[in-house]
């Protein structure tokens, strides 16, 4: 493959500097910020501003971008005669509730050696700290050796993923000709298993619903009103129930337009994953697969819609007891989506498939939390499999082309808004527990993340 005459140079650096490469990572993950909550609206905007100054430090020409939400981070570097590449990722995280399971502070990360290998934990540690700064660390050690940052490179750091993206669109559409470019490189994701790099190529899409059911004008003694007044949580239940039938197919009409089944090349190909399912789920403490009959393990995560309840709530939970008929429930449920579903023609006919199971005498509300399509990258422009021998190289073992069962409108914008195709490569591992307490990232990834970009570079000069 092309490569640099100095990327040997490049990855020694990148070798020697570990140990402050950790310490600066350290210091990000220190930043508390959480997105999704306004206490916390100024930390989110610290991280912004020291993500802008190391940028700013490395001869990037770096800024902080306000939107009606957290702020973007823009940089570019100098000009010049290669395929103009633009880097995504988010630096905002999660929150951290339950608070009460982390084995220690979220916001003070520790190195810990663990029986799987030594890992950096703290929140955003893998979900996208540690992701995003194996492309600043690159882009560090590069510049060491070469005396100059890569020319031709756009990078472009969110500050509001873990709460939608609200800004995103409309930031894309304003500054489409600044950030266009050949294609995006984004590292919100992982490998398909322990040592093997990856390249995600497809990616479910998203839709979220929360729906309100509300009954009589107060709670209710169920003593004096049970069996004769409705019950509202009683109503979202049994609307919710009935969306899967026995065998784990969604039963909206028109559900599955759009959905499109595998090739047998790439069902062979994934076939050769080794995918174990009950290795997969005893990771978490089950055993037992759910969902479509008649689907493998990797189709169902990878290649098959769904739809999850993933909150309900009504009446009364504190302690003790309290024999009422709540006035109220609440439920949030989503969709991941795949092929060419369209988003808004679900949420209306999921709406009227609640409507339905609504009595007169009682009203229902809607809330929608985004929607976004599916998307499946053209694996045939070179850059794919330039960048899939580098990973290879670098890590030993052959790379995968493969899917993702979670969402990343992202890669959906970068090419409805701009015009171009996204190359996914993260290392991220399935342990790292992002969105959970005790969230980590392994040192190994972290280092071989940024001499992986290193190669990448190289073979797309």
């Amino acid at each position: 493959m092309p490569n640099s005459p100095k990327i040997d140079e490049v990855l020694s650096t990148l070798d020697a500097d570990l140990p402050q490469a950790l310490a600066r990572l350290e210091a990000f993950l220190r930043i508390p910020s959480i997105s999704t909550d306004p206490a916390h609206r100024g930390d989110v905007r610290r991280a912004a501003e020291w993500l802008c100054a190391e940028l700013q430090s490395l001869g990037f020409d770096a800024s902080i971008r306000n939107t009606p939400g957290h702020p973007m981070v823009v940089a570019h570097s100098p000009k010049g005669t290669r395929r103009p590449l633009l880097f995504y990722g988010h630096y905002d995280v999660q929150p951290v509730d339950p608070l009460e399971l982390w084995d220690r502070p979220p916001f003070e990360p520790e190195i810990q050696d663990t029986p799987e290998g030594r890992v950096i934990r703290g929140r955003g540690a893998a979900d996208d700290k540690g992701q995003l700064m194996t492309f600043v660390e690159a882009f560090r050690a590069w510049k060491a050796v070469h005396g100059e940052l890569p020319s031709d490179l756009t990078l472009l750091f969110e500050g509001e993923e873990e709460s939608g993206s609200p800004s995103l669109q409309p930031f894309l559409r304003e500054n489409a000709d600044e950030l266009r470019a050949g294609i995006a490189m984004i590292c919100d994701t992982g490998m398909y298993s322990d040592g093997r790099p990856a390249i995600t190529t497809q990616l479910r899409g998203l839709l979220g619903e929360e729906i309100v059911v509300r009954a009589a004008d107060c709670d209710l003694h169920s003593g004096s009103f049970g069996g004769l007044a409705a019950n509202p949580i009683q109503l979202l239940v049994n609307a919710l129930a009935t969306v899967k039938d026995a065998d784990g197919r969604i039963t909206l009409p028109g559900f599955y337009d759009g959905v499109e089944e595998l090739t047998e090349e790439l069902r062979a190909d994934w076939q050769d994953l080794g995918f174990d399912t009950g290795e997969f789920l005893s990771r978490v403490g089950l055993n037992r697969p759910v969902g479509e009959t008649g689907r493998t393990g990797l189709e169902m995560v990878w290649n098959r819609p769904t739809f999850e309840i993933n909150g309900i709530s009504g009446g009364y939970a504190g302690a003790g007891f309290k024999t009422v008929l709540p006035a109220e429930a609440r439920a949030k449920v989503s969709f991941r989506l795949t092929g060419t579903q369209d988003a808004q023609a679900i949420r209306e006919t999921f709406r009227a498939h609640v409507r339905a199971a609504i009595p007169a005498d009682c009203t229902v509300a809607f809330h929608g939390h985004g929607a976004s399509p599916a998307s499946r990258m053209d694996i045939s422009d070179p850059a794919f499999a330039a960048a899939k021998a580098a990973l290879s190289q670098e890590w030993g073992r052959e790379a995968a082309y493969i899917g993702a069962g979670g969402s990343i409108p992202i890669a959906g914008d970068f090419k409805t808004i701009l015009g171009m195709d996204s190359m996914l490569i993260g290392f991220g591992r399935d342990d790292d527990r992002i969105h959970s307490p005790n969230e980590k990232y392994d040192l190994e990834s972290f280092a071989k993340g940024a001499r992986s970009w290193a190669r990448i570079l190289a073979a797309l000069s």
